[in-house]
């Protein structure tokens, strides 16, 4: 199935939420229909008197609006919407409050307008409400009603001052939608599904040249102008064009674009109606850059780009197995172990149909009239749960974040976020931030880890490398807890890239058999750290900083040169701990220096990942044995 289908039924299997507006404020908009921002607001009654008008308030300005193919992309033409428009269209006394000079032309503006509602008013498709806005606006007298009414101001000549905004929007464009009262009640033209299915009736109706849509394979009224606003309500960049008939565009295959490729009217606003609403209910933008998934029912699943404990804790009904065989609910740990994520997964996976797939799609755009669909992938919903699990055990290490104010530890993957904040982010005011002018990095992570989870792919390698680069220094974070964040991602990278290029299983669990020279050189450095770190007062030392972890750059270039300048440093806080320590850490020296032969302790050249994981897990042994005493 192709990204077109998959659109055409997410629109149609959402047909009885179309025109409404939910909480969140995205609707899915009917046929032949677009959202713009209203600044102005008429209030008639049902035989087409004004009663009143005002300002529209922003955060209340989103208008839902018919269009036809010509007017919802024009650009330079001056083709009319059908009901709601600018005052330069709906007004039919605007020529006489402008400048002298544009007078003719507003006069045909309005003659355009009023001439295609008048069509449509008089239609066996009319309602009431199109019947009273049209009786209106024939008068005339938008443009006096407004002033009359303090909505816009004018000069000293009498014209409409260009200068003054409403919302931002100078007062010659500013958009305008009607509300029409019966009997007390207000009907608001902008919801009123009854008013949307009247349009996409009567606009069906004038579309009586049928031709191929060649997406469907049926018969329809054919557009070569498609609609805009896909990642945003500014975004004037269109996925689907053919107006270049001058250049590269059918590359002497075709005369014209109708021998290239047709799509019928109706298809291209589900298509674009449909990608429009699931961008704004669960879309991600960073930059240019727009990405958004879905279960093809509607299904909630586990975002792909989240860590283990945020797949957890979104996950509405998580059970886990308790020892006497009966299941009860847990929802509060400050530790999520890898048994709750899988049955977290478990959880989500209960509530798919075997059709069930899951669905991506990413756009970008290198210029302002143009976005590309830069990737598209439908996985089986059930591979995607199974693959997001290989994700984050095939890397899983400890990690721990901050929530809540609170300090949460878990095993599995950061976030995509996450990892792209460490490798790539800055440090400021104790925090790793992508700055704004910086978003194209996340969303260079992102295309790049999107093969790694959804299709099982390989870490790329320069990733791996820049963690294990970035954990070395660890003198070039404010924060301890940002650096071991980067530890942490390095040793998640360093065990799933060990597993993809070497076949290699390396556990979270201190490994005291393991004689590779790179861990057992990370134990020997997390051990001198520790040995220092146990003689410093807590409050006095807080900023002060190991020779181990000053040294630790030089010592994963030149482990056995380096490793002698730390050794001889870590005497004089040997002598300081009490003798039951200084007996523990200098046997634990020693068996680690055993399992060297002399060759591997004397070989200089720079470590490799492995150290990372040897000195953090040499780190976590230690620490559960001080919690132990």
């Amino acid at each position: 199935m192709n990204w077109e289908k998959e659109l055409l039924d997410l629109y149609d299997a959402n047909q009885d939420i179309v025109g409404k507006v939910d909480a969140e404020g995205t609707v899915l908009l009917p046929l032949f229909h677009t959202t713009v921002k209203a600044q102005v607001e008429i209030k008639i009654d049902k035989d087409g008197n004004f009663i009143e008008a005002n300002k529209v308030l922003k955060g209340d300005d989103v208008t839902i609006i018919p269009i036809t193919f010509e007017s919802g992309s024009r650009t330079t033409n001056n083709m009319p919407h059908p009901l709601c428009d600018s005052l330069q269209y709906v007004s039919g006394d605007y020529s006489k409050y402008c400048v002298d000079e544009e007078s003719d032309k507003f006069k045909s503006y309005f003659k355009a307008y009023i001439e295609k509602l008048e069509k449509w008013a008089t239609s066996e498709y009319t309602n009431e409400m199109v019947n009273s806005i049209y009786k209106y606006l024939k008068k005339g007298m938008l443009i006096h009603d407004l002033i009359n009414n303090n909505v816009i101001d004018t000069t000293k000549e009498g014209e409409i001052d260009y200068n003054k905004k409403i919302n931002g929007i100078k007062q010659n464009k500013l958009f305008v939608r009607f509300i029409v009262e019966d009997d007390g009640i207000l009907y608001r033209c902008w919801l009123d599904n009854d008013t949307h299915k009247s349009f996409i009736r009567y606009y069906r109706s004038t579309l009586t040249e049928q031709k191929l849509d060649y997406l469907t394979g049926s018969m329809e009224g054919i557009t070569y102008s498609h609609p805009k606003k896909l990642r945003n309500e500014g975004d004037q960049a269109k996925l689907i064009s053919s107006n270049d008939d001058t250049n590269y565009t059918y590359l002497g295959r075709f005369n014209n674009k109708e021998e290239a490729f047709s799509i019928g009217g109706e298809t291209s606003y589900k298509i674009h109606n449909a990608l429009n609403w699931i961008i704004r209910k669960q879309g991600k933008s960073f930059d240019s850059f727009t990405i958004v998934t879905w279960e093809s029912s509607q299904q909630k699943m586990p975002n792909w780009d989240d860590d283990a404990e945020d797949i957890v804790s979104t996950c509405d009904e998580f059970y886990i197995d308790c020892s006497d065989g009966e299941t009860e609910k847990e929802y509060d740990s400050n530790y999520l172990t890898a048994k709750r994520f899988n049955d977290a997964l478990n959880g989500y996976g209960k509530s798919i149909s075997n059709t069930s797939k899951m669905i991506l799609i990413s756009l970008d755009a290198a210029t302002q009239g143009r976005v590309a669909l830069t990737e598209y992938k439908s996985l089986e919903s059930s591979k995607y749960l199974e693959n997001i699990y290989k994700w984050h055990m095939e890397g899983g290490w400890r990690h721990k974040k901050y929530k809540n104010r609170k300090i949460i530890e878990y095993v599995g993957m950061p976030s995509v976020k996450d990892i792209a904040k460490i490798l790539y982010g800055t440090e400021e005011n104790g925090k790793m931030i992508i700055r704004k002018n910086s978003e194209k990095l996340y969303a260079n992570v992102i295309k790049r880890l999107i093969p790694c989870i959804w299709d099982g792919r390989r870490v790329p390698y320069d990733m791996v490398q820049k963690s294990i680069i970035k954990a070395s220094m660890p003198l070039s974070y404010d924060s301890h807890f940002n650096w071991e964040a980067t530890v942490s991602l390095a040793c998640s990278f360093v065990k799933k890239y060990r597993l993809e290029r070497c076949k290699e299983e390396w556990n979270m669990s201190l490994d005291k058999e393991c004689k590779d020279r790179s861990y057992l050189y990370g134990r020997l450095l997390s051990i001198a750290d520790r040995i220092e770190y146990s003689t410093y007062d807590k409050e006095k030392d807080k900023k002060r900083v190991t020779n181990a972890k000053r040294y630790m750059n030089a010592f994963a270039q030149r482990p056995y040169t380096t490793w002698r300048v730390i050794e001889e440093s870590i005497q004089p806080y040997l002598a300081k701990l009490n003798p039951g320590s200084r007996i523990y850490y200098s046997k634990l020296l020693d068996e680690v220096q055993n399992l060297f032969t002399l060759d591997t302790f004397k070989d200089n050249k720079k470590l490799d990942g492995l150290y990372l994981l040897g000195f953090h897990s040499q780190a976590f042994e230690m620490n559960n044995k001080e919690s132990e005493k």
